[in-house]
């Protein structure tokens, strides 16, 4: 008998040591979350039938690998949070996936409302992708 091939997922990492109040967690792994699909619109131009100039408004275009097309169309949309305790830790969770061929997306939070003004990086996004190759990623953090 073989074994169901898990849905792919999606891991949020954030800092434990900045100590975010729980509603700048959220906010923060949003923008995580988000980071990986708005990176791959694209504004859509007609420069192929001879218009040159902006992009037109509303009209974009989303290329996603099939693994992020399962993810985004199976209703799921399966994340798990997890947490660094460090910012080191975080940067290189970030580099290792990135090396590993995986989606990752660092946030870096501008430090207008909570962290002096100073930019702060606060979590990652890995994934969507295979459950397996994320796990190899991060394997033995703690949940959030």
């Amino acid at each position: 008998m073989s074994e169901e091939k898990k849905p792919p997922k999606q891991v949020i990492i954030v800092r434990a040591d900045l100590k975010m109040q729980r509603g700048k967690e959220i906010a923060q792994g949003s923008h995580a979350s988000m980071s990986f699909i708005a990176k791959r619109l694209e504004a859509e131009r007609y420069e192929a039938a001879g218009y040159v100039g902006p992009p037109i408004p509303g009209h974009y275009k989303l290329f996603l690998k099939p693994i992020e097309e399962e993810w985004l169309y199976n209703g799921r949309f399966t994340k798990i949070g997890l947490a660094a305790e460090s910012r080191e830790q975080l940067l290189a969770l970030h580099e290792k996936a990135l090396a590993a061929g995986l989606e990752s997306h660092l946030i870096t939070d501008s430090g207008l409302t909570v962290f002096h003004g100073i930019p702060t990086d606060t979590c990652i996004a890995i994934g969507p992708d295979e459950p397996e190759k994320i796990d190899a990623i991060t394997q033995g953090l703690k949940l959030r």
